[in-house]
């Protein structure tokens, strides 16, 4: 999936915040350009799983689970649907939860799920290991809310590992990185640096130092995931601090 525009703002909001994928969608007047598309769509993309998770724990099932998230994400990308639902200015996912419990209302009044995503254009999810995702989730503690920003906070972060990943190994390091990614997380089984430093036939102050490089990495691409998600550069920050309080919680 390509990002749009480029580096966001930095923790001391000196640098320019840029057109990101949620404000591409906000400031759409009419949602017809290709922009306006594929912005929407690589959210869609990259964030269902929440929506899915909220719906499980809800007390939907499995199949109905699919087929909400399926047709909900199907009406968004419908022409004129999202300017017709008038989103808010802010989090893209305050705004996906909100939305979808809007769909769900009116789907269930009626009570045709033979008109769930009939006609509109396809979005194809695959929810082949949905529920395999959904077994990791706490069992009990969890309103179907606060499922939903855990699994939300979670998405964020399995997209900066993912991209990271793809840097490292188009830059030839993935032995590196697959060894020392532990340490971007706290991991308590990463591997120690003497340990990589071996297996890698590097220094452990080499090591220390490429970790050093991959964190620094890994904050950047945070900041941009989380700046594609919401409206003002003022709000990266205070998005990244209720998504690790929501994992601590």
């Amino acid at each position: 999936m390509s990002d749009t525009g480029s580096k966001p703002t930095t923790p001391h909001g000196n640098a320019r915040f840029v057109t990101t994928h949620w404000t591409i969608v906000l400031a759409a007047g009419s949602p017809d350009s290709s922009q306006y598309g594929e912005a929407l769509e690589t959210l869609c993309r990259t964030y269902w799983f929440p929506l899915y998770a909220y719906l499980r724990r809800h007390g939907y099932d499995r199949h109905d689970a699919a087929e909400y998230t399926q047709g909900f994400f199907a009406k968004m990308l419908e022409k004129q649907s999202l300017s017709k639902i008038k989103p808010p200015p802010g989090r893209f996912r305050s705004f996906l939860l909100t939305a979808l419990k809007r769909f769900v209302a009116d789907e269930c009044k009626r009570a045709d799920a033979q008109k769930r995503g009939g006609g509109r254009q396809a979005l194809f999810l695959s929810f082949n290991d949905a529920e395999n995702r959904y077994a990791l989730q706490p069992v009990d503690r969890l309103s179907p809310e606060r499922l939903f920003e855990r699994s939300w906070a979670l998405a964020v972060l399995d997209r900066v590992m993912d991209r990271l990943e793809a840097e490292m190994t188009a830059a030839k390091k993935t032995d590196l990185f697959e060894r020392a990614k532990g340490h971007l997380c706290g991991a308590c089984d990463a591997i120690p640096y003497r340990e990589v430093a071996v297996e890698l036939d590097m220094t452990e102050g080499a090591v220390k130092v490429a970790v050093h490089r991959m964190r620094d990495r890994y904050r950047d691409i945070l900041r941009e995931e989380v700046a594609q998600t919401v409206n003002r550069p003022d709000e990266v920050d205070e998005e990244i601090r209720a998504l690790f309080t929501t994992l601590a919680s």
